[in-house]
């Protein structure tokens, strides 16, 4: 299925009763991010001037433009909001972030001087989320493991005998962090009938409960689930919480899926305890990307191995648009942002 095709975006005429608004995404992501509709909702907001280069510009190019602009639209590779960009934005009021992660774009400066800030990561997570879902079935079904046998010549019968798998309804599934993604995966395995238990320190009691879940402890998930799934956010406070203790609690033929970050679980350790051959993995994200050709990872048959696409799907990216023109739409209009992001927020996200 193929994008609308437009013009490349270009520079509206001088329309001063509008707020005006730099889009810093290249051509060509823009056409993925907005549909028409989009497209022509966020030129009727507002005076609209658009990156014309099919590459990201540099902090030192967006301080030379960003000047007068009481909005900005950024996206995935636009340049961190340095103090010489902050100095410059002489009008800025609202940063919208067509993507998810912020963290390395935005430093604390922009939030203290008063700019909002909103992002589309609400966009990508049922994306994530099918994506964690499909690797979970896969798995129970061993799939990948049938396909590489009939594909390898092993006799019909032969693969046959090693087909049955299990199913989801009534397996015990842990989901390590219940942020946007980690919500719609649980939402997808509640309604297929899975018990789903949940490691999340920042999960209130009463929206577990709400969520129908059993809230855990991190060893706890591991020792007590036969298949997991990582969707916490890299943070300081992530990095490396699955290691050899945890990978080791999971019992013998244990399903683990990793569609959020590498940063959130020792990669050696995975390697160790996926190369006993004692669990399956499903791994979309690595420490390196793209993954070398000789990486171990692509050894080890009991191993599903996909570059970093969880998130990737047409319907994702075009609400992504969407959700930035909302997000402009209620702010020029005094209204309240849906998916505001506000400095105490830091700490917990990408």
């Amino acid at each position: 299925m193929g994008y609308p095709t437009r013009p490349l975006p270009g520079r509206n005429e001088m329309m001063t009763a509008k707020p005006k608004v730099l889009v810093l995404t290249p051509p060509s992501l823009y056409q993925t991010l907005f549909s028409d509709e989009a497209d022509a909702r966020l030129r009727a907001l507002a005076d609209v001037t658009f990156n014309p280069e099919e590459r990201n510009w540099s902090s030192e190019e967006l301080a030379a433009r960003i000047s007068g602009y009481d909005a900005v639209v950024t996206g995935w590779g636009s340049p961190p909001f340095t103090d010489e960009v902050l100095d410059a934005a002489d009008r800025l009021r609202l940063i919208a972030h067509s993507a998810g992660s912020i963290k390395k774009m935005l430093p604390p400066a922009v939030f203290q001087r008063g700019i909002a800030v909103t992002h589309a990561a609400a966009a990508i997570a049922p994306a994530v989320a099918e994506m964690t879902l499909t690797l979970i079935l896969i798995c129970l079904r061993r799939v990948h493991i049938l396909d590489r046998l009939l594909k390898a010549g092993t006799p019909w019968r032969e693969v046959k005998e090693q087909g049955m798998g299990q199913e989801l309804a009534g397996n015990r599934v842990g989901v390590v962090g219940a942020g946007y993604t980690g919500r719609c995966v649980i939402q997808l395995l509640t309604a297929l009938k899975a018990e789903v238990w949940v490691y999340d320190p920042y999960l209130p009691p009463s929206r577990a409960a709400e969520l129908g879940v059993r809230k855990v402890e991190l060893d706890e998930l591991f020792a007590g689930c036969p298949i997991v799934t990582m969707q916490a956010p890299p943070t300081a406070e992530t990095y490396h919480m699955v290691g050899s203790r945890q990978l080791q609690l999971l019992p013998d033929g244990a399903i683990f899926i990793n569609t959020a970050r590498s940063h959130t679980v020792d990669q050696d350790a995975l390697l160790a305890e996926l190369r006993t051959g004692r669990i399956q993995g499903a791994l979309d994200v690595f420490d390196q990307e793209p993954l070398p050709s000789d990486s171990p990872f692509l050894q080890l048959d009991n191993v599903i191995v996909t570059p970093h696409v969880a998130g990737a799907s047409v319907q994702a990216r075009r609400r992504q648009g969407q959700i930035v023109v909302e997000e402009l739409e209620s702010f020029f209009a005094d209204e309240t942002l849906r998916y505001e992001v506000r400095l105490e927020m830091l700490e917990t996200m990408a």
